[in-house]
């Protein structure tokens, strides 16, 4: 037993026999998750437009207005409630089955949203105002997602998210799942040699204040593009991609061939055959999947720190693991051992051993809900 579960013991003996009530409702875990109250109706929640949004129930029928809340809702285990989606969310698995939501020039249809008699709209943040004014005005309870710059704005979103559909406890396995990748990303990528990265496609590339740079810095690797001043999505001439010279070229799966032209074939990347194509949904979209992205090119760029990363997560999960099934089975023993005594013991005895048995069994409690 170590000191740190014998302390805790000892405040739950303490506790439990003053009569103190060992826990509190509506609190968070250690890992951020909400509890069972928490994740409960009715819900308010303020969304990117500042609307108090509302929900009096659990919503049933979900519509999606962006691929990236689409695949979050996939993501978190909820795909069954969504009726509705953009035909840009076709890629996933089962959405054919769904109602497409968009014009043929990609503009939401408010019609037939209106028509699949939603309990909620889940709205990205570039969604126009006059599409959440439109539906609003429908009677159509709208939730304006917030813009998600960071990889921590979409752990944030995916949370959110969870709690307006009810699904908590999956929203909160998806960003431990998540915060778990990017934990072997950034060990693997810690104090090494970051190699220069230019993103290019359909002739344009990505700098700053884009995801792209944030997903390539995060891999452990540095954009040309941002470190030439380049902000947003603009065009390259020849002349940048020559003085830029990147190490890797990063393509996505619509555009995966390098142009054949006199500036690529000069730089390192090419003449070194460094080239990664990496999924489109995984880098365009602020959703769950888009550390897939992160972990892909760390692995590429840093492959060997990559490769010694996970397996030390590895290694570290299933001592995890070892140390929970000892410490679950101790905390039986010493449950057994408490009841024995309170059956055994003298006039006078009982009453503590009986509270101790039952602060023991809270110990093993806040252990299984993630207290360690």
């Amino acid at each position: 037993m170590n000191e740190r579960f014998a302390t805790t013991v000892a405040l739950a003996l303490l506790v439990t026999v003053t009569l103190v009530p060992a826990g509190v409702t509506g609190q968070t875990t250690s890992s951020g998750a909400m509890t069972a109250d928490e994740c409960s109706f009715p819900v308010t929640v303020t969304d990117a437009t500042g609307t108090d949004v509302t929900l009096s129930a659990e919503p049933e029928r979900v519509v999606t207005l962006s691929p990236s809340a689409a695949q979050t809702m996939w993501e978190i285990g909820e795909r069954e409630k969504v009726v509705g989606l953009t035909k840009y969310a076709a890629n996933l698995d089962g959405a054919e089955t769904r109602t497409n939501v968009s014009t043929s020039e990609s503009i939401v249809n408010i019609e037939t949203v209106v028509g699949l008699e939603p309990d909620l709209v889940l709205a990205p943040n570039a969604t126009s105002k006059d599409t959440i004014r439109a539906l609003r005005a429908a009677d159509v309870t709208v939730y304006h997602i917030h813009r998600a710059e960071t990889l921590a704005d979409i752990e944030q979103k995916v949370t959110n998210v969870g709690r307006f559909v009810g699904a908590c406890d999956g929203a909160a396995d998806t960003v431990a799942t998540m915060q778990q990748n990017l934990s072997i990303v950034d060990a693997a990528t810690e104090g090494e040699d970051r190699p220069k990265v230019l993103y290019s496609f359909y002739g344009y590339t990505a700098g700053k204040d884009t995801f792209i740079n944030t997903i390539i810095e995060r891999a452990g690797g540095r954009n040309v593009a941002a470190e030439a001043g380049i902000e947003g999505y603009q065009v390259v001439n020849p002349e940048f991609i020559v003085g830029a010279n990147p190490d890797w070229i990063i393509r996505n799966t619509d555009t995966p061939d390098v142009p054949k032209t006199d500036a690529y074939n000069q730089t390192t990347a090419v003449k070194e055959g460094n080239v990664v194509v990496i999924q489109l949904e995984y880098l365009n979209r602020p959703a769950p999947r888009t550390v897939k992205a992160v972990s892909t090119l760390a692995e590429t760029l840093h492959p060997d720190t990559y490769a010694e990363a996970k397996a030390n997560a590895s290694a570290e999960s299933a001592v995890n693991t070892t140390t929970a099934a000892t410490e679950q089975s101790n905390t039986t023993q010493a449950t057994t051992t408490a009841t024995e005594t309170t059956e055994t013991s003298g006039p006078g005895f009982g009453f503590v051993s009986v509270f101790a048995a039952l602060a023991v069994l809270s110990v093993g409690a806040l252990f299984r809900r993630g207290w360690r």
